[in-house]
């Protein structure tokens, strides 16, 4: 199945973290935290402005990216988990 998303919303998958500390200590999943990084998988045209005028996302597939921790949608597509948030829960681009 293909997804578009509408407006100024973005695909994410979360990127896993890592499962031991610097000090070669094991965390368990139910200790881990939600990753808080991503990569986006797929973006909306973009919102609009009051005059209608389309305003297009800066983000494109492939951008690795952190978010709020409670921020977006769960949806899970073609057995994948992904999040679906808008643009502006978005802090920044890494790299």
């Amino acid at each position: 199945m293909k997804f578009r998303p509408l407006h100024d919303r973005v695909v994410v998958k979360r990127l896993e973290s890592e499962e031991k500390t610097k000090g070669g200590i094991i965390i368990p999943d139910t200790a881990k935290e939600k990753p808080q990084e991503g990569e986006v998988v797929s973006v909306g045209p973009g919102g609009r402005d009051e005059a209608g005028k389309l305003i297009p996302i800066d983000l494109k597939p492939g951008n690795r990216v952190l978010f709020g921790k409670w921020s977006g949608t769960e949806v899970k597509i073609d057995g994948q988990d992904l999040l679906i948030m808008k643009e502006s829960d978005i802090m920044g681009v890494l790299g």
